[in-house]
């Protein structure tokens, strides 16, 4: 929301895909409607919609209507052509399929909406317990991670997830790769997931990845005992763009939840902070991965 005598800005074209695309224009959006003091049911009553519904388009939870969009910043009083074009450009953008669409008959709702903040994040910061983080497992470790919760699943099936977790990992790489913070606990190294063969192979893989300037891993040790995570594996997604705030990922068994208020994420950064001081220094990681895969 704009100070007081602070006009409402038009947003840049940001990269990203659909999904950050829809929170910049509802963030646009809702920053325009609260300038020009208008409710959300009279918002909803020009474009024949719900309270509901007007705060999920500024949540960038749903799809946009090119044409409610151009009838939302007319009753905004945004009238200049340029800056309607540009809100319009990325209404229609909005709607366009990301590159995971190919796999939309695997991915529950709940899990499509984390790839697409994962796609546009900066910075992902994680707390892992039972697995190596998805963007750092090998196809043989992933495989073995899928099996768990799709064991009646047919192998095509597998092979395509695999497939969508290994695409995933190109945000490692490029100008514009995603800087990676995992902090993971033991067990889940010394747990031999798919196998001794596999095990090592997702080790050695670490090794290598650790040498990557965007990525850091930091191990939480048995001899640590209780620590501040003790509630669960998390991640901590934060964007370039100030628009976007920070988003706490919550995967459960069915679902997912996305913490947004400011209360929330400062808590579980608080958390993450702490871990990170826990946890052995990062100057030590290679050395404890060498060890691991000694004792495999």
């Amino acid at each position: 929301m704009p100070e007081a005598g602070e006009e409402p800005r038009v947003l840049p074209y940001s990269r990203g895909g659909p999904t950050v695309l829809r929170i910049l224009l509802g963030a646009q959006l809702r920053r325009l409607r609260r300038a020009k003091g208008i409710s959300p049911d009279d918002a909803g009553h020009i474009i024949r919609a719900s309270h509901a519904k007007i705060s999920r388009l500024e949540l960038g939870r749903v799809s946009f209507k090119e044409r409610d969009v151009a009838d939302l910043l007319t009753m905004y009083g945004l009238t200049d052509p340029q800056e309607r074009a540009i809100l319009l450009t990325l209404a229609r953008e909005a709607n366009t399929p990301g590159w995971w669409h190919k796999y939309s008959d695997l991915l529950p709702n709940w899990f499509e909406v984390y790839v697409g903040l994962e796609e546009a994040a900066a910075v992902i910061r994680s707390y892992e317990v039972q697995f190596v983080h998805g963007l750092l497992q090998t196809p043989d470790y992933a495989r073995a991670v899928i099996r768990l919760g799709h064991e009646d699943s047919p192998d095509e099936e597998i092979d395509r997830r695999v497939a969508l977790r290994v695409a995933r990992q190109k945000r490692l790489e490029g100008s514009e790769a995603v800087k990676l913070w995992s902090v993971v606990d033991e067990a889940a190294l010394r747990r031999p997931l798919g196998g001794r063969e596999v095990m090592r192979g997702q080790v050695e893989h670490l090794l290598e990845m650790t040498r990557n300037p965007n990525v850091t891993l930091q191990i939480v040790g048995f001899d640590r005992g209780g620590h501040a995570a003790a509630g669960g594996p998390f991640t901590i997604l934060r964007f370039d763009e100030r628009e976007l705030p920070d988003v706490v990922y919550l995967e459960q068994l069915t679902s997912a939840l996305y913490l947004e208020k400011p209360e929330e994420v400062d808590r579980y950064m608080q958390v993450m902070n702490t871990l990170c001081v826990e946890a052995r220094p990062v100057t030590q990681t290679a050395a404890f991965l060498e060890d691991v895969l000694r004792s495999l």
